[in-house]
C-alpha cells in the first residue's frame, strides 16, 4: 500500500496589532502611495504584549487540530519552520508542544526562512511516508518585526508577523504533497541575512550599535533570483508530478510583494487571477505566508477538496522551493 500524507486541518494566527502604511509614514520618510505602488502592501500585523512566535504558532496549530478533528494525544510529531525562534534553546516546536499539551511527541525546528513551508511540508510528508509518524502538526511562524530596522524604509515597509499550521495524516488515498523541488545558494547569503546573533558574530554592544542584528536585503538582486528560482522550481515540480499549470486550480506563492508575484505570473504565462494574493493585508510574514494564504483560500472557496495547487517560495539562505499538492481531506471509508 502506498502511503500519502493528507493535509486534514489548517489554521492561521496573526497579531491583534495592525500597522498601516500611514503608521509607518510617521516613523520614516515614506507614504501609503509609495509603499502600495512598489509592494502592494497596505498593512501588516505586528506582535505586541506577550505575543511570540510560539504563541502565534500554537494558536494556528490549535485551529488546525480542531479542523482535523484530532486531539493532542493523536499528534506524534511537532515541527515548526521559523527563523525567529522564541529562544536559541529550546526549539520553538518544544514550546508549541507544551502550550498545546502534546505530551511526548517529537519536536524540532527547521530554518529555511521564507521557503520554510515548502521545506517543512516536504520533510513532514517524508516522515509520514516512511512510517516514522502517523500524524504531524506542522507550523510555520515568524515574528520578523524582531529583526526589522524601523528606520530603514527599504525593509520596514515589507514585513509582518504571523503563523500558519497544517495537520498531516497518513492515508492510502492520493492527497497531500505530490511533488516538491527545493534548492539553495548558500554562497549568496549576504543578499538576505541577519548577520549577528550567531557564533560567527555573537551579539555585543558594538554589533548592535552597527545594526548588524537587523535584517538586511539587496532588494534588486533578491528580486531577480527569486523570480528565476520560483519559476524554475515550479516547472520542475509540475513535471515531477506529471502535471501542467492547466491542472492547477490555484497558484499560492510566497507573499513577498506584489511585484514579484506579478513577475512570476508573467514568466509562467498564468493569469494573475489564478494566483491567491493577500500580501496587501499581511505583508511578508516569511515562512507563514503560504499557510496563511492556503487557510484563507480554503475559507473563501477559492480552494476546494480535490483541487490541485502549486506552492512556490523563495527566501534567505538563499533558498527556494515549489510543490504540487492535492488539497483536502480523504473520504471516509
Amino acid at each position: 500500500m502506498t502511503i500519502h500524507a493528507a493535509i486534514t486541518g489548517w489554521g492561521m494566527s496573526v497579531p491583534v496589532n495592525v500597522v498601516t502604511n500611514a503608521d509607518i509614514a510617521k516613523i520614516v520618510d515614506t507614504s501609503d502611495e509609495w509603499i502600495q505602488t512598489r509592494t502592494g502592501i497596505r498593512e501588516r500585523h505586528i506582535v505586541s504584549g506577550d505575543e511570540t512566535t510560539s504563541t502565534l504558532a500554537a494558536a494556528a496549530g490549535r485551529d488546525a487540530m480542531q479542523m482535523a478533528g484530532v486531539t493532542a494525544h493523536d499528534i506524534d510529531m511537532v515541527i515548526v519552520a521559523t527563523f525567529c525562534p522564541d529562544r536559541p534553546l529550546p526549539a520553538t516546536a518544544c514550546r508549541v508542544q507544551a502550550q498545546l499539551g502534546i505530551s511526548r511527541a517529537a519536536a524540532f525546528d527547521i530554518v529555511a526562512a521564507c521557503s520554510g513551508f515548502v521545506y517543512g511540508l516536504t520533510i513532514a510528508t517524508s516522515l509520514i511516508k516512511s512510517g516514522m509518524a502517523k500524524r504531524i502538526l506542522f507550523c510555520a511562524a515568524d515574528v520578523v518585526s524582531h529583526y526589522v530596522n524601523w528606520q530603514d524604509r527599504n525593509t520596514c515597509v515589507l514585513f509582518g508577523d504571523g503563523a500558519g499550521a497544517v495537520v498531516l495524516e497518513a492515508t492510502d488515498q492520493p492527497y497531500g504533497l505530490l511533488s516538491s523541488v527545493m534548492g539553495a545558494a548558500g554562497d549568496r547569503e549576504e543578499l538576505l541575512m541577519v548577520e549577528a546573533g550567531g557564533t560567527c558574530m555573537p551579539m555585543s554592544t558594538d554589533v548592535m550599535a552597527q545594526g548588524k542584528h537587523f535584517l538586511t536585503m539587496n532588494g534588486r538582486e533578491v528580486f531577480k533570483l527569486a523570480v528565476r528560482g520560483m519559476e524554475e522550481s515550479s516547472l520542475q515540480a509540475l513535471a515531477q508530478a506529471n502535471m501542467t499549470l492547466d491542472d492547477m486550480k490555484l497558484v499560492v506563492p510566497h507573499q513577498a510583494n506584489r511585484r514579484i508575484i506579478e513577475a512570476i505570473a508573467e514568466r509562467l504565462n498564468v493569469p494573475i487571477e489564478r494566483f491567491f494574493i493577500n500580501v496587501d493585508r499581511y505583508g511578508n510574514t516569511s515562512a507563514a505566508t503560504i499557510p496563511i494564504a492556503l487557510t484563507e483560500a480554503a475559507a473563501s472557496g477559492a480552494l476546494n477538496p480535490g483541487d490541485h495547487v502549486l506552492l512556490t517560495a523563495f527566501g534567505g539562505g538563499l533558498t527556494w522551493g515549489s510543490a504540487v499538492v492535492r488539497w483536502g481531506r480523504p473520504t471516509k471509508e
